[in-house]
């Protein structure tokens, strides 16, 4: 066969994989691309008067992410408010991503180190949460550690306190919302690296009388490490977005990112800021998948 007739029959292909990919191709631009477009376009519009935006070209809205202006002079100084829930969402993100790691891992292992015939019963029972709404499983947290909850009508009968301790409305309880919604993302990745480990090489390093934090150190975290980054990260961009949880298990007061950007397009009426504040939060989505691929791709270097 010539030449021409190889890149014809390259070129046919191309175009058919093409057209048989366009629906989907379509549904992505329209779908996910083009409500974002939009989102972008309103952070540069100015925000009306009773909610929606005016056409009118405004970088306001990416000034007030970070600087807010006096009410009386204009002047510009540091949003704190801003930066404080910036800084929350941030640390409490990482701190439940940090979390599910501690409870996934050893979760991970004992699953994987079962024998192959109870295995799925070990996954079936850590995939039960997600068969149940969001909201409902944040309420049955609510009822574990509010006031009257079960966490101190255990301590209050046994004797332990003498009144309550304040656990609901606060960033702990926020914490322990997110650790308990989001851990399954963390042990599902994890089990799967964990499934395809030689365990030969375990034993090797027992018998080679190495301890077992060395053993960990050094032959299991660098084996399972692209399901480690792979759960990391499915952990920390949903916590980071999170809204509902927050919403119920901090009272209002404790705010997240979601909560903010929820507030600027309800009772704020600022849709330009909301949408900046949107387009920030992805921005930081975006680095934080940027710094998973890069990870992975020198996992896969080193395996390779």
């Amino acid at each position: 066969m010539s030449q021409s007739a190889i890149r014809a029959d390259a070129r046919r292909a191309l175009t058919r994989r093409w057209l048989l990919s366009s629906p989907a191709l379509l549904i992505v631009l329209f779908a996910a691309t083009g409500p974002l477009l939009v989102v972008l376009l309103y952070s540069f519009l100015a925000a009306g008067p009773y909610g929606g935006v005016l056409p009118e070209f405004s970088t306001e809205a990416w000034t007030n992410v970070v600087m807010e202006r006096g009410l009386f002079d204009d002047t510009l100084s540091i949003a704190d408010a801003h930066l404080a829930i910036f800084w929350r969402s941030i640390r409490l993100s990482l701190e439940t991503t940090l979390l599910t790691l501690v409870f996934g891992f050893p979760t991970a292992y004992f699953i994987a180190t079962r024998p192959p015939n109870t295995r799925e019963l070990w996954l079936f029972l850590i995939t039960i949460p997600f068969w149940t709404n969001l909201l409902i499983r944040t309420f049955a947290i609510l009822q574990i550690i509010r006031n009257d909850g079960t966490i101190n009508t255990i301590l209050t009968g046994l004797g332990l306190i003498g009144e309550p301790i304040r656990m609901l409305y606060t960033d702990g309880a926020i914490l322990a919302g997110m650790v308990y919604v989001y851990l399954p993302l963390m042990v599902l990745p994890l089990y799967a690296s964990m499934e395809k480990l030689d365990f030969r090489t375990v034993e090797a390093g027992y018998d080679l009388y190495a301890t077992p934090f060395r053993v960990l150190r050094l032959i299991i975290v660098p084996l399972v490490k692209p399901g480690i980054v792979a759960g990391c990260i499915l952990v920390f961009i949903p916590s980071l977005g999170a809204y509902v949880t927050p919403n119920v298990l901090g009272g209002g007061k404790n705010l997240m990112i979601g909560n903010l950007i929820d507030l600027q397009f309800g009772q704020g009426r600022n849709w330009p800021l909301g949408s900046a504040l949107s387009i920030s939060l992805m921005a930081v989505v975006m680095a934080a998948l940027i710094v998973y691929v890069r990870n992975a791709d020198k996992a896969g270097g080193h395996n390779g």
